[in-house]
């Protein structure tokens, strides 16, 4: 070899041994618990992402996830959680509602934990205060049970002549269960509308509860806002569908799913600000030091394809309203 091809390729190595022998810094990795399936949680993770970003994170680029899926089934959060705190994850995102933040919380007390929820944190036991939330927890909470009047009012906008309405709520969620009975027969009472409570806490409770509807003769229902409910989407919209009952959901997904009108907090906005936490916390803050945070926007969707089936004139001024329109 001639000296100066030597000296080249020396010089070469003498700058490429420091970075092999530097050891590369290993991308962080979310646990992303999810309550219910995949396709559900599109927009959520859609919100989530676009924070993320903004706090300089891109799935994929330098930052990956692991996801869990409880399908609807809370009993699987324990053994799911196990698996994301065995994999030594860089924080935990348990959504959504209260369960999988719980179990989170009982499975690592040393993990960085965010939660999306419609409940209050500190009356629930998820946090000590929204201020100062303590631990390894933090999160958001999102408008819920406190729209119920307005969603009785968006109804019975669609359906000026009901004089009877029904309101579903979940009896294993008393406090949003009492909130949402209490609210909404207090608005019907203003309306002149009689106000029909039912129950629903497993599948099978569905099938009872619209054939409970033609008994009362309730002209129209509120599903109330519960993460059960959201696990059943497509089922209780096709039941909707099936007994002709103009419906009123909480959130987006059922209306994307064949229900009539949604009214309810935006889940993409509330999963933004939990992506921008985490991506804080990546950064080396903890969650002790953020406060919980409410997610304050609501969104009106309509689903005018349903409205035609099911005989309704869309109010021009709700057409107005909505921030989406599904044709």
């Amino acid at each position: 070899m001639r000296r100066r091809e030597f000296i080249t390729l020396l010089g070469g190595a003498a700058t490429a041994w420091p970075l092999a022998a530097r050891p590369q810094q290993a991308m962080p990795v979310i646990g992303f618990l999810g309550s219910d399936s995949p396709e559900l949680y599109a927009f959520r993770l859609r919100g989530f992402r676009e924070g993320l970003r903004e706090a300089g994170y891109v799935e994929g680029g330098n930052v990956t996830f692991e996801y869990r899926w409880a399908e609807g089934h809370s009993d699987r959060f324990p053994a799911l959680m196990a698996e994301l705190v065995s994999l030594k994850v860089a924080l935990i995102g348990a959504f959504a509602g209260n369960s999988p933040a719980f179990a989170a919380k009982a499975a690592t007390a040393t993990i960085p934990i965010l939660f999306a929820t419609a409940s209050d944190p500190v009356a629930v036991g998820l946090v000590a205060s929204l201020s100062r939330p303590g631990g390894n927890i933090t999160g958001v909470t999102a408008l819920a049970v406190e729209l119920g009047a307005k969603q009785l009012e968006v109804l019975h906008e669609l359906v000026p002549t009901a004089t009877s309405i029904a309101l579903l709520v979940n009896p294993t969620s008393p406090t949003n269960a009492d909130t949402l009975s209490r609210d909404l027969q207090v608005a019907a009472h203003t309306r002149g509308v009689e106000l029909h409570v039912l129950h629903a806490s497993t599948e099978s409770d569905f099938d009872t509860v619209f054939a409970s509807l033609r008994r009362l003769r309730a002209s129209a229902l509120v599903i109330g806002a519960d993460p059960f409910f959201n696990s059943h989407a497509q089922r209780l919209t096709e039941l909707a569908a099936r007994h002709a009952v103009p419906t009123i959901y909480p959130y987006r997904e059922y209306v994307t799913a064949g229900g009539l009108v949604s009214y309810g907090d935006s889940l993409t906005d509330a999963y933004r600000i939990v992506g921008a936490y985490a991506g804080r916390i990546l950064k080396g803050e903890k969650p002790a030091d953020l406060p919980v945070q409410q997610s304050t926007k609501v969104e009106l969707f309509i689903n005018l394809k349903t409205a035609k089936a099911l005989g309704l004139a869309v109010p021009l001024n709700l057409l107005a309203r909505a921030d989406e329109v599904i044709e």
